[in-house]
């Protein structure tokens, strides 16, 4: 992946899409620090949704009653690991 200045992207937007679509993303910097990411639209899907979330595996998983232990909400929580 190249790096780009933002000043250099803004002047060969077009340039930088077509690489993006053969598979050629760019990270684009300002001041020297890479600030985003320019990628096709089909990696992007690819990335986002190739692993769904915790969040979503957790809510979509087939638990019953008593498959999860109790939530502990005391003080003292975690202190068996230190």
């Amino acid at each position: 992946m190249q790096e780009m200045p933002l000043k250099d992207v803004k002047a060969r937007l077009s340039e930088v899409v077509d690489q993006a679509l053969d598979g050629h993303g760019s990270i684009i910097t300002r001041h020297g620090k890479g600030e985003a990411v320019v990628i096709s639209l089909k990696e992007y899907e690819r990335l986002t949704k190739a692993v769904p979330s915790f969040g979503w595996l957790l809510a979509n998983a087939p638990f019953e009653e008593g498959d999860l232990p109790e939530r502990r909400t005391s003080p003292d929580f975690g202190k068996d690991f230190l």
